[in-house]
């Protein structure tokens, strides 16, 4: 996959956010690896407001746990890089916002940070609609960590495009 650029990006927030508003959906982001970033580019289309609730950008643990409700033990257990844990994020966003859609990102967007296990570009991505089950998907990304994050954020918002 390559790296989209910022106009690719910005297409896709705005196709999104058509969506989100025909559809009467708003949505909250619970962003780990991508500092924020899917919440900017969905800020970013002219009237946002009527389709995004809220963002939380929870980088350490204590942040995961205090804004999202990702329990300690799944954290030390799993990781916060994991299916379980992006799970516990994305429903986590949808209890403390009032949105009716949520994404989630976590991952290691580098250049440190990887492991054999879980490599640099090792990212999951959880999607959730109210009332709905949670999808999880895990995604290697390659690149430096512009690569990974620009590449997260596109694969957050084409999921939200589907749900």
């Amino acid at each position: 996959m390559t790296s989209p650029t910022d106009i690719e990006l910005d297409q896709l927030a705005a196709r999104l956010g058509e969506r989100l508003r025909a559809a009467r959906d708003s949505v909250v982001t619970a962003e780990s690896c991508t500092g924020g970033w899917i919440a900017k580019a969905m800020t970013g289309v002219a009237g946002s407001s009527d389709w995004f609730d809220c963002g939380m950008v929870a980088y350490s643990y204590e942040a995961k746990q205090a804004l999202l409700g990702v329990r300690p033990q799944t954290l030390e257990s799993q990781g916060a890089v994991s299916r379980e844990t992006v799970i516990e994020m994305v429903s986590g966003a949808l209890v403390h916002s009032g949105a009716s859609v949520s994404v989630a990102v976590t991952g290691i967007a580098g250049p440190g940070g990887g492991s054999d296990d879980k490599p640099v570009g090792t990212v999951w991505i959880g999607w959730k609609r109210r009332g709905g089950y949670t999808r999880a998907e895990l995604f290697h990304f390659e690149g430096d960590r512009d690569a990974v994050r620009r590449q997260t954020v596109a694969a957050a918002l084409r999921g939200l495009e589907s749900l």
